[in-house]
């Protein structure tokens, strides 16, 4: 009799159970789908705002730069600053400026680029502005010299009497604005597409491998086919053939920006999510079952009193270093429990001291590699000041100059040491002044007081030239005439310390005071490397400790002097 009852019960259940999994499993199933669709249509409203927000942010700047006419006939180097600023603080939205004058002049935020480079795209964004008269033009996605694949708002600059005396142009930075929405809508399972009102590629997810590619493409593109597709589907979900397997497409309508964006949902995580709910299911079947199964001795003090142990001996665990020891006396799975416990504790703990390890190499690593930096367009102008050099038959200004950037080159790969002596140091910037020289003659000297005590002192790698670099395109570039930098060092009581002063345009104290404090300050193109002050001052400090590193003092018109300090 008992046999049967246990029979009946455990079969009565088990049918009751198969029965309520399986239409659990397909309501949930469907739940589950419109839930992930729902979110992703608050997610794409979420996104618009964002993108609503992009537009405004960049037409505010816009009306900023039209209403400096004033600009236009001030000077070229009052309208380059103010742009460059401007662009300085817009550097999250913005990626160039311009301003066009009606007799074709442009000023720019990076005027020497856009002089060697140009911008063919400007006469068009400049007439696309005047049949928009009073009001804010957007263009579609465009190819930039200066700012890469980009879309820009344009708007004509007025005076009254005059009429239209010019364009403000802004060239938006696609790049971040890519990050930001692939941190809004990107995942494992998802991708996104932003199209313009023409359907043309604003920007989209290069990394996901759900959409396809252009094949023997040097950067990730969408074939054309594709897009118009896409571009051609109406707002709301609807079904497509994408590079891994069919896709739920989430299209929303086009925002004030006339730009649609639509993300991308791979079928297969529906599916992965509703097996794995089949599996929490299956897993809670082999529950019900065992607890008819079980005895109510099972649940007698026998078992509760050892897991109570164990808790109490978890919930002293506060310092990885002194673990506390749990006795193991037992051969069932309260003892595989505790030791799996001990075991899980113990591998905590190593791979804690392997962290902490990989943190310090990585901090050696990050060093490394800040002073390995070489900017390609150093070696652009250098090779083709080379070439000049070449073609107008300078056979040992060629030679010097080669030498001078392999010796840099050498200087800056060399791993072997992050520290060299003050003398190679010097060396190093003999070598890149000599290129520097050759580029623009006799525009600035140098001259360096430097005792022998010093020279074969240790020094960390490029701490003096970034210094020189940003007295020489900072400092006396800007001004009219030639300049001079001085380079003296002094060594008292165990400090040695380096003085690099300039008699360029200078600064005002917090602009001075901005040079240590921001990482990201805006470097020129012609750097040797992109190593600015504050990375230098941040490594000496890294390397020293706080009483270490740079001070700089300067006064507008009259020049610059750092301080680099450090010890003997």
């Amino acid at each position: 009799m008992a046999t049967r009852q246990f029979l009946l019960l455990f079969l009565t259940t088990f049918l009751m159970l198969g029965f309520l999994a399986y239409d659990n499993y397909q309501k949930a199933a469907t739940l589950f789908r419109e839930q992930m669709l729902d979110d992703s249509w608050k997610l794409i409203a979420r996104t618009n705002d964002y993108i609503d927000s992009y537009l405004d942010n960049g037409q505010n700047i816009l009306l900023l730069l039209s209403d400096r006419t004033d600009l236009l006939t001030a000077g070229d180097k009052e309208a380059e600053d103010y742009l460059r600023s401007v662009a300085g603080y817009n550097s999250t939205i913005v990626k160039s400026l311009y301003m066009i004058r009606s007799d074709g002049k442009v000023y720019s935020n990076a005027q020497l680029t856009y002089d060697i480079v140009g911008n063919p795209a400007l006469p068009e964004l400049y007439e696309q502005s005047q049949q928009n008269y009073g009001a804010s033009a957007v263009s579609q996605p465009y190819p930039s010299p200066l700012s890469g694949r980009t879309v820009a708002i344009s708007r004509p600059m007025t005076e009254q009497g005059r009429g239209v005396v010019g364009v403000a142009v802004v060239e938006l930075d696609l790049e971040k604005l890519r990050s930001k929405l692939a941190e809004l809508t990107s995942g494992g399972y998802q991708a996104f597409l932003l199209q313009s009102d023409k359907g043309n590629v604003v920007t989209f997810d290069p990394d996901s491998d759900m959409l396809p590619h252009k094949p023997r493409t040097y950067m990730p593109e969408l074939p054309d086919d594709f897009a118009a597709a896409m571009f051609a589907l109406p707002a709301g979900t609807s079904d497509s053939q994408g590079a891994d397997g069919r896709l739920t497409v989430v299209k929303s309508g086009m925002n004030r920006l006339g730009w649609s964006l639509i993300v991308f949902i791979k079928d297969r995580y529906f599916h992965a999510s509703i097996i794995r709910l089949y599996d929490n299911y299956k897993s809670a079947a082999v529950i019900w079952t065992a607890v008819l199964l079980i005895v109510t001795f099972a649940m007698s003090k026998y078992l509760t009193r050892p897991i109570r142990i164990l808790a109490a001996k978890m919930d002293r665990v506060r310092d990885m270093e002194v673990l506390p020891r749990i006795t193991v006396d037992r051969r069932d799975e309260i003892g595989r429990l505790a030791r799996s416990y001990q075991s899980m504790m113990e591998r905590i703990r190593i791979l804690l001291n392997e962290t902490k390890q990989m943190e310090q190499r990585k901090k050696e690593l990050e060093l490394k590699v800040l002073q390995s930096q070489i900017a390609p367009h150093f070696l652009y102008n250098t090779l083709a000041c080379i070439g000049s050099l070449a073609r107008q038959h300078k056979t040992d200004e060629v030679k010097e100059t080669i030498r001078s950037l392999v010796g840099l080159l050498s200087l800056s790969f060399d791993r072997t040491n992050e520290f060299v002596t003050v003398a190679e140091e010097l060396e190093g910037l003999r070598m890149y002044l000599q290129i520097q020289n050759i580029r623009y003659g006799s525009k600035f000297r140098c001259v360096t007081n430097v005792p022998a005590e010093a020279a074969q002192a240790p020094i960390l790698k490029l701490t003096l030239q970034p210094i020189v670099e940003n007295a020489i395109f900072h400092g006396i570039m800007p001004r009219r005439g030639n300049g001079t930098i001085f380079i003296r060092a002094t060594i008292r009581r165990g400090v040695l310390r380096f003085y690099v002063r300039d008699d360029g345009v200078g600064m005002d104290a917090e602009a001075a005071r901005r040079l240590l404090g921001d990482p990201l300050n805006p470097a020129p193109k012609e750097r040797f490397t992109g190593i600015g002050l504050s990375n230098v001052h941040d490594r000496l400090r890294l390397h020293y400790g706080e009483p270490y590193g740079l001070r700089i003092k300067s006064v507008k018109e009259i020049g610059t002097i750092v301080r680099i300090q450090l010890p003997l």
